[in-house]
Parts: structure tokens; C-alpha cells; sequence
């Protein structure tokens, strides 16, 4: 069974930075896709970061050169650095796994307020 268990949210002030990490058990990081999606209020789910097999990344356009994507395929851990971060990266932040199937974590809140 696939478990992803993601940490890191929180409450911060524009332009301050959190890292968040996403843990998984059962599936092997090796050979999966990777990634982050997020999800704001009243909005769709949109894809934030993402580490293909083939070892390319890709980001959101509004977050490039702010957020970093990176994984640890020995402890089977996906993380996003989120620096200089807005009000409109407030959002739920999901991870994504997909290796066949797809697999999401619970989310985790992100809140970037003054």
C-alpha cells in the first residue's frame, strides 16, 4: 500500500520561505514521476514542480526561480523550497506520485499573509 505523508506548511509573511517534504512508503522514487501540485480556493488543482523519470523538471511559470523541486531516491522523499513567497502562492500544496498509478498526499496548508 502507498502512503505519502507530507510536512512543512504553515503560516509565513511575504517573502519569507518554507520547505516542504513529502515521505513515501511502499513504491520505490527510482523509477516514478515526482512532483508537487496545489490547489487555491476556488480554484483548479494546478501543478507546481515535477521531476520526470527521465530526470527533467519542469515549474509553474509563476514560481520559477523561487521554488526548487529536488528528491532523495535513498529515502524515498520528495521536497519543495519555497523562497520569496507571495500571497497568491497561498494554497494547499498536494505531493504526486505516479509510477503506473497516480498517488497524491493529504495536503498540506500554505498561508503567505502579512
Amino acid at each position: 500500500q502507498v502512503q505519502l505523508v507530507e510536512s512543512g506548511g504553515g503560516l509565513v509573511q511575504p517573502g519569507e520561505s518554507l520547505r516542504l517534504s513529502c515521505a513515501a512508503s511502499g513504491i520505490f522514487f527510482s523509477f516514478a514521476t515526482v512532483g508537487w501540485y496545489r490547489q487555491a480556493p476556488g480554484k483548479e488543482r494546478e501543478l507546481v514542480a515535477i521531476i520526470r523519470t527521465s530526470s527533467t523538471i519542469d515549474y509553474l511559470d509563476s514560481v520559477k526561480g523561487r521554488f526548487t523541486i529536488s528528491k532523495n531516491n535513498a529515502k524515498n522523499t520528495v521536497y519543495l523550497q519555497m523562497d520569496s513567497l507571495k500571497p497568491e502562492d497561498t494554497a494547499v500544496y498536494y505531493c504526486y506520485v505516479m509510477r503506473g498509478s497516480r498517488y497524491w498526499g493529504q495536503g498540506t496548508q500554505v498561508t503567505v499573509s502579512s
